[in-house]
């Protein structure tokens, strides 16, 4: 087991329990290079969404319990935040919470010239994930995945929006040369 796997298991073995005293569950642990700094970011959930007070508090436990422990060799940042709307679904458990759920696919290589899928939840397996459109069902193998999202209402309107100020900017440029 890599160095990076083993601290992401270890740190979520701690936390789980932490995290339950706080009323919460992990939803992922990961621990990533970013420029020069180490990062172990731990995300909580539960079901009516968490709070900057209850990651506050989980913050506190685990970080003494890590202190505790002291099993990571290198300096790195604590982060302890929800995985908000448009979370990744990295895990097994996190598939099968959404099966159902509309999600959005990104691969790392377009298949039929296309790299975004949008479509339901329908099943997965250890080396697969199903998505149904209004077209088809969508087989993907799971090395194809770049990341799995579920799909939010709130980040679509915000990425719609967005879209619409771009095309307002060049109709409006385009229209005044």
């Amino acid at each position: 087991m890599a160095k990076k796997d083993a601290y992401e298991a270890r740190a979520e073995e701690l936390l789980t329990p932490i995290a339950a005293a706080n009323g919460c569950e992990v939803y992922d642990v990961e621990y990533v290079k970013e420029g020069s700094d180490w990062y172990l970011r731990a995300y909580i959930d539960k079901p009516e969404g968490v709070s900057i007070i209850d990651c506050e508090n989980v913050s506190r436990a685990f970080s003494d319990k890590l202190d505790e422990e002291d099993f990571i060799s290198d300096a790195y940042i604590l982060e302890v935040s929800s995985p908000g709307l448009g979370r990744a679904l990295k895990k097994d458990r996190h598939l099968e919470k959404s099966l159902g759920e509309e999600v959005e696919v990104r691969t790392y290589k377009p298949i039929d010239k296309q790299k975004e899928f949008t479509g339901i939840l329908k099943s997965y397996d250890k080396d697969t994930v199903t998505i149904q459109t209004e077209e088809k069902d969508l087989v993907f193998a799971k090395s194809d995945i770049a990341i799995i999202r579920k799909r939010s209402l709130l980040l679509w309107i915000l990425s719609v929006k967005h879209y619409h100020r771009i095309l307002i900017r060049k109709l409006f440029s385009v229209s005044h040369q």
